[in-house]
């Protein structure tokens, strides 16, 4: 073992194992579920932190850096465009709230499509958080070895189970908690790495600035693609829309607007690693060809600022889990916090299986966003007065239509722009153009819901 790989090992168990004996150990359900501390809910800095670098998944900043190594600066952005998501989410689950009365996403479907449709949608996020455990440990993986070595599944492994047992100790407490440390540390490692950077290319700033052609055949077709799945994709996320529920209404909303800009801000300036790999021809991933063009410091520090994103990914990904099985599906009123300890111990041993199977992570992003497209009329225009057959032939048409549109080669006549992602456009577009024609379909010719449904929830919630 080489001296900067043992380095590597002690960041991954020195940090996990602090951020252990930081974690809380929650007690009661209102702890573990909903990250109440001295019966206080997270203020707006704890709960921007939470928002934001639980976002930052070493898988997206990973994404971030190959795309600006791609297309320059117009992969950064385009990958940013995703952070929209933040906005469009703050502002409907906010409605949700003060003018509907529901408690949770759940909550809210379940009130007006009934528990079919909770049904579906629970498939639709078992997946989406299946995803997350996968997808950003095969990033840390990655540093340590070649994919499918034996060094490259033990560091999954040990990672995995670190982030878990500190998780496992306080639930959801033990992730807001955290995540305010690992964004902290997010910001200070990505100031240094830059720091590396922009002195060691000629010109400075400028040459990052002016990198990649803005036309859809360089990377404008993806920026598109995430705009138009930015009205969906998030409520498909328990992570991003658990926060959602936790605080007051005005904490919420200046949380997630600030945490779209804040997050957005950092994709774009971690592409700048990509673009330092192309301006300098460097292959392979490129936060590891940039951090092996530097040496061994730079090394550690991409590590560490992977094993950071990563890890507040993975707790909040488990914790989200935890509350879904233990809450949102359950009659009980008391949900009991050892029913979510063990969901988070399902779900980790199940997202490590794909490990073992070289799975690639943009696709974690792209098609998951494409099959919950449907996702969009339903929140959008939450208030609309439709039947509840307009969900299932939003939703379950959408994840029909896009997935198979996915998976096959479409006709010329079909694809509206060049570029590497113009298939993907294509498929977004013609989903998302079904999506909103069935469900406006449905609201003009289907049968009116009877309005007392809305009232019991709110007064449901007052209580």
């Amino acid at each position: 073992m080489t001296t900067v790989t043992t380095l590597q090992w002690l960041l991954v168990i020195a940090s996990s194992v602090g951020l252990y004996f930081v974690a809380p150990l929650s007690r009661t359900a209102d702890e573990f579920f909903r990250g109440s501390r001295l019966e206080r809910a997270p203020n707006a800095v704890f709960l921007t932190s939470s928002l934001v670098i639980s976002w930052l998944f070493a898988k997206s900043i990973t994404n971030a850096a190959n795309l600006g190594q791609s297309f320059g600066l117009v992969g950064g952005v385009a990958y940013a465009g995703y952070y929209l998501s933040f906005v469009v989410a703050g502002l409907v689950i906010v409605q949700l709230r003060t003018k509907g009365g529901f408690r949770s996403i759940h909550h809210f479907l379940e009130s007006k499509f009934g528990r079919g449709a909770v049904l579906v949608f629970t498939f639709l996020i078992i997946i989406r958080l299946y995803n997350e455990i996968w997808s950003n440990t095969i990033v840390i993986g990655s540093y340590f070895g070649a994919t499918g070595t034996t060094p490259y599944y033990i560091a999954i492994v040990v990672f995995t189970l670190l982030t878990l047992a500190y998780t496992l100790k306080g639930g959801m407490s033990s992730s807001i908690i955290t995540d305010v440390i690992q964004m902290a540390l997010f910001v200070v490692l990505l100031v240094v790495v830059l720091g590396f950077i922009f002195p060691a290319q000629e010109g400075g700033l400028t040459p990052f600035i002016r990198s990649g052609t803005w036309d859809f055949a360089h990377g404008l077709d993806l920026l598109l693609v995430a705009v138009i799945q930015c009205f969906s994709y998030p409520f498909h996320d328990p992570v991003l829309t658990d926060r959602g529920f936790i605080s007051d209404p005005n904490t919420t909303l200046k949380s997630y607007l600030w945490a779209g800009l804040i997050g957005a801000l950092c994709i774009v300036f971690f592409s700048f690693v990509g673009i330092f790999a192309r301006l300098q021809g460097l292959e392979g991933e490129a936060p590891v060809a940039a951090a092996r063009y530097f040496g061994a410091p730079m090394l550690l520090l991409m590590n560490l600022i992977m094993v950071t994103s990563a890890s507040s990914t993975l707790d909040s990904a488990m914790a989200s889990f935890s509350k879904m099985v233990s809450v949102d599906l359950s009659r009980s009123p008391l949900p009991k916090v050892s029913t979510g300890r063990l969901a988070m111990v399902t779900l980790t041993l199940l997202g490590t299986i794909p490990v073992f199977f070289d799975p690639t992570i943009l696709s974690a992003t792209t098609i998951s966003g494409t099959v919950v497209l449907g996702l969009a009329p339903i929140f959008l225009f939450w208030n609309a007065k439709v039947p509840r057959i307009a969900f299932h032939l939003s939703v379950v048409g959408g994840l029909l239509i896009g997935g198979f549109l996915t998976f096959i080669d479409l006709p010329d006549w079909l694809i509206f722009t060049e570029g590497k992602y113009a298939s993907l456009l294509s498929t977004n577009l013609l989903t998302t153009a079904y999506c909103f024609a069935v469900f406006g379909i449905s609201a003009i010719f289907g049968t009116i819901r009877p309005p007392d449904r809305f009232p019991s929830a709110q007064n449901e919630y007052n209580r």
